[in-house]
């Protein structure tokens, strides 16, 4: 997996953590950057998996439903994001207005290994999708 780096920089040329197989710099990097916003729930949801892999707070924020969104959002820096598997979408498209995800997300911390599963909730917030919540399950 990629290094950690502040402010969610990374190197353009490696390649996305969110397992699509492109380069950063082609994948998630625009929507980072805001040159681009997510067109599916699904690709919102991958951005938000790389955003957390490379500790990129501003962009979780900002892509947060305002009425769900944390005040603060503290990264733990020792949490080592190692691979995403989407399981299961429900609407989310360019013909939808709400959406699912179910994910699980590899970990590692402190010299254990673990994942995520969650289905998480997606809708359109003035016209971008943001993330709402999410159940986690075992």
């Amino acid at each position: 997996m990629p290094e950690r780096r502040p402010s969610g920089s990374a190197d353009p040329e490696m390649p996305c953590p969110c397992g699509k197989g492109a380069p950063y710099a082609a994948c998630c990097a625009p929507l980072h950057q805001g040159r681009r916003s997510a067109s599916t729930a699904g690709q919102l949801m991958r951005s938000r998996y790389t955003a957390f892999v490379l500790g990129d707070a501003a962009y979780l924020k900002k892509s947060w439903h305002p009425t769900t969104r944390p005040r603060r959002l503290d990264l733990d820096p020792a949490m080592e994001w190692e691979g995403l598997e989407i399981l299961s979408t429900t609407g989310g498209t360019a013909f939808h207005t709400d959406g699912t995800v179910e994910f699980r997300a590899s970990y590692r911390h402190g010299g254990s290994t673990g994942a995520l599963h969650e289905n998480s909730r997606f809708t359109r917030h003035e016209g971008q999708w943001t993330y709402v919540d999410g159940d986690v399950t075992d």
